[in-house]
C-alpha cells in the first residue's frame, strides 16, 4: 500500500501545482491519474494550444506549461500512479482514506484532493447527419497540431475561449480563417474578443455571427459547409477544415459514487473556507468543483490548491504548528529538498 501525506487525484496543472504548494509545507504527495502521463487535458488533448492567462507568460503553450510545472515540483519528489483510475474510497478508523484504483493499487492518506484525472472527456458534437464520415477527414473537435492547418482554409465554430483562442492563433497559420457563431456576443475573455474583432476589421478573419453550420459536404474528405444565417440565405462555404469547438463534456466516473454532493456533473465545495466537500478530509479543486462565482481557469485552480493544502497540513500533522512563509524567506525551493 502506498502511504502519503496528501493524495491527489488528477495530475493536470492544478494537481501538479498542489504538489508544489504542499511541498513548501514539507508534505509528501502522491498523484493518481487515468492517463499514462502527467498534464491532464493539456498533454493529452491540446499540448500545442496557446494559453494567454498564466501570470508572467504573455503566451505559453499547454505542453510547455506542463513541463515547467513538472520541473517546479521535482525537488519534492512526488509519487505517481499513472494509467489507473481511482475507483473506491474507504475511511479508516484512524481518520485516513484508502483509495483503490481499477488495477487494485491501494493508497492511504489523511486527506484526498480531487483535482480531475477523471479520464473521459467527450467533445460536444453538433447534430449534423453524416458528420462522423468526415471526422479526421477535415472535421476536428480538438486541435492537436496547428501545423496541420498551415496554408489551409479553416472554419471555426464556437463562441468560447477555445474557439476564440484558436481563431487568433490560426490567423497567422492558415490561409483563411472564418469564425461562425450562433450569437453576436462571445463568452470568452474580453481581450481575446477584441483581438478577434480587430483581426476581422483587418481582413485576417471572416466573422459570421447569428449563424451555424448545418451541413457538411465532400467526397473522401470535407470540402464545403452549408451555413445557416439568421434572416438571410444559407451560405455555401468552401473549406479544407472545420473545427466545431463547443467544448468537452467530462464525466465524474466512479468518483460520482463517493457520497459527495454533485451539481451539474461537478463537485460542490465550500469556497469560503478551503474547498472542502461535504465529506471531511476530501477536497475538490480545479475544474472538477463548483461554487457560486466559479471560473474554470487554470489560474483559479492554482489559487484553490494554495488554500486547500493549508487544511491538508493540519490533517497530516495535527500536532504541528503551521507557519506560513514566503519562498524568498525560505531561501528558495531548493533549500526544502
Amino acid at each position: 500500500m502506498i502511504e502519503t501525506d496528501l493524495l491527489i487525484i488528477g495530475a493536470g496543472p492544478t494537481g501538479l501545482f498542489t504538489v508544489f504548494e504542499a511541498g513548501l509545507l514539507k508534505m509528501k504527495c502522491h498523484l493518481i491519474d487515468s492517463l499514462p502521463q502527467p498534464g491532464g487535458q493539456l498533454t493529452e488533448i491540446y499540448p500545442k494550444k496557446p494559453i494567454y492567462d498564466i501570470p508572467g507568460y504573455p503566451v505559453v503553450m499547454a505542453g510547455e506549461l506542463v513541463d515547467n510545472l513538472m520541473e517546479q515540483i521535482k525537488p519534492f519528489n512526488p509519487g505517481f500512479t499513472l494509467g489507473e483510475s481511482a475507483v473506491t474510497i474507504e475511511e479508516t478508523d484512524d481518520h485516513c482514506f484508502i483509495v483503490t484504483t481499477d488495477k487494485g493499487t491501494q493508497h492511504k492518506a489523511p486527506s484526498v484532493a480531487i483535482a480531475g484525472g477523471l479520464g473521459v472527456f467527450t467533445p460536444r458534437k453538433p447534430p449534423i447527419e453524416g458528420l462522423t464520415e468526415f471526422e479526421e477527414k477535415g472535421v476536428d473537435y480538438i486541435v492537436r497540431d496547428p501545423e496541420k492547418y498551415r496554408g489551409k482554409r479553416v472554419v471555426i465554430s464556437g463562441g468560447g475561449d477555445s474557439a476564440l483562442d484558436w481563431t487568433v492563433f490560426l490567423a497567422d497559420v492558415a490561409s483563411e480563417v472564418s469564425l461562425v457563431h450562433r450569437r453576436t456576443s462571445f463568452r470568452g475573455h474580453l481581450d481575446t474578443v477584441d483581438k478577434v474583432h480587430e483581426l476581422a476589421q483587418n481582413g485576417k478573419v471572416k466573422l459570421i455571427t447569428n449563424a451555424e453550420v448545418v451541413d457538411v459536404h465532400g467526397q473522401s474528405e470535407l470540402d464545403r459547409l452549408t451555413i445557416k444565417v439568421k434572416g438571410a440565405e444559407d451560405l455555401s462555404m468552401e473549406c479544407d477544415h472545420w473545427l466545431p469547438l463547443f467544448g468537452l463534456t467530462p464525466t465524474l466516473g466512479p468518483i460520482g459514487d463517493w457520497g459527495l454532493e454533485i451539481e451539474k456533473n461537478a463537485i460542490v465545495v465550500d469556497n469560503a473556507t478551503d474547498y472542502r466537500t461535504n465529506r471531511e478530509g476530501i477536497y475538490a479543486i480545479g475544474d472538477v468543483n463548483t461554487y457560486p462565482g466559479k471560473l474554470k481557469l487554470i489560474l483559479c485552480g492554482f489559487h484553490e490548491a494554495t488554500i486547500m493544502v493549508q487544511s491538508g497540513f493540519k490533517r497530516a500533522f495535527p500536532d504541528k504548528k503551521l507557519s506560513f512563509k514566503y519562498t524568498t524567506v525560505m531561501g528558495g525551493v531548493g533549500s526544502l529538498e
